[in-house]
């Protein structure tokens, strides 16, 4: 065989490899899930339900470590996913954080900085009080602050100018009530304040006191979206406009995005990986009980739908006065 020939053979064959090796990219290392949010709170549970799914399924040949970076209102775990150009062993769970942080202090970062890889869910708010207190429904709630006077009332929430207090000073505006805004790291603590009684309401995710409500210690007056949660467990409890006529509705987002410039075969890694992380009976399973509205998007849908919401954000929080001077 001449050397020509023996190099067109080459090239052919190597022709066809290029594509092969894109598509069958996987983790060669351990796999570090940032958390831009304390422990105990919606983001760090559905990160550890996902690591959890992992381990039982064997979906990942390496391991996967989750990582809270809350410092700065999240800014700690964008900052150093944004740092990490092309990594494709660092991915990290967003909430609404990704839009109100940098609006609220001028931190230099954008969602734009990312890569989009998955959404997962949009999560839910809910008013609670403790179940000790005497309100049975939200009405009675706002009257019993209004009654008591500006500032009297301590709500909690988590973070500040973040989604908690964005709630928090719509319900404000639209009931004419001033509480006090109590911020925490995470919304787990959030939930152990109010069962301390050390706060009088909080807004929290579902996932956020689920556990505090079945051992009744806590009740939920209120949900800030326009229909009730269909879950079984849930369905009882009012809009927030049923209960008051506020017309206020909020989700949080639960997505997932890379470093800038992640390679596109793991992106494509990391989608096809999330969708059997999604398909499982104990994801789904998730959801259901926290309350979660199942949301999959990526590739164009999911930019757009990021795109939209940062612009919301903007004009919400613009309207709270929680935007940075």
């Amino acid at each position: 065989m001449t050397s020509s020939i023996v190099r067109a053979v080459v090239a052919a064959v190597a022709a066809l490899v290029p594509f092969a090796g894109a598509q069958a990219w996987e983790p060669t290392k351990t796999v570090e899930f940032i958390i831009p949010a304390g422990t105990g709170g919606g983001a760090d549970q559905m990160a550890r339900a996902i690591q959890g799914i992992i381990a039982k399924h064997g979906l990942m040949k390496e391991s996967m470590v989750v990582i809270n970076k809350s410092g700065g209102s999240g800014a700690d775990g964008f900052m150093d996913v944004k740092g990490a150009e092309g990594n494709p062993h660092k991915i990290i769970i967003t909430l609404s954080n990704l839009f109100t942080t940098p609006l609220a202090t001028g931190v230099p970062f954008n969602w734009r900085d990312l890569t989009p890889v998955k959404m997962m869910a949009l999560d839910e708010f809910v008013l609670w009080v403790n179940a000790e207190k005497p309100y049975k429904n939200a009405k009675d709630f706002i009257a019993a602050a209004k009654e008591a006077g500006p500032g009297k009332f301590k709500q909690a929430g988590t973070g500040s100018k973040q989604e908690d207090q964005i709630i928090t000073v719509l319900l404000e505006q639209s009931q004419g009530v001033k509480f006090t805004y109590v911020p925490f790291k995470g919304g787990g603590e959030v939930c152990v304040n109010l069962v301390g009684k050390h706060v009088d309401s909080t807004v929290n995710n579902p996932a956020e006191c689920v556990s505090h409500w079945k051992a009744g210690r806590v009740r939920p007056l209120a949900v800030f979206d326009p229909e009730r949660i269909p879950d079984a467990d849930w369905k009882d409890i009012p809009t927030i406009k049923e209960a008051v006529g506020a017309d206020i509705s909020y989700n949080m987002l639960r997505g997932i995005f890379g470093p800038p410039d992640m390679p596109k075969a793991a992106v494509d890694w990391y989608i096809g990986f999330l969708k059997k992380v999604s398909d499982t009976p104990e994801f789904k399973g998730y959801l259901s009980k926290g309350a979660l509205k199942p949301a999959f998007a990526t590739g164009d849908e999911y930019t757009k739908w990021v795109a939209e919401n940062e612009k919301l954000h903007k004009e919400l929080m613009e309207k709270g006065g929680l935007t940075k001077k």
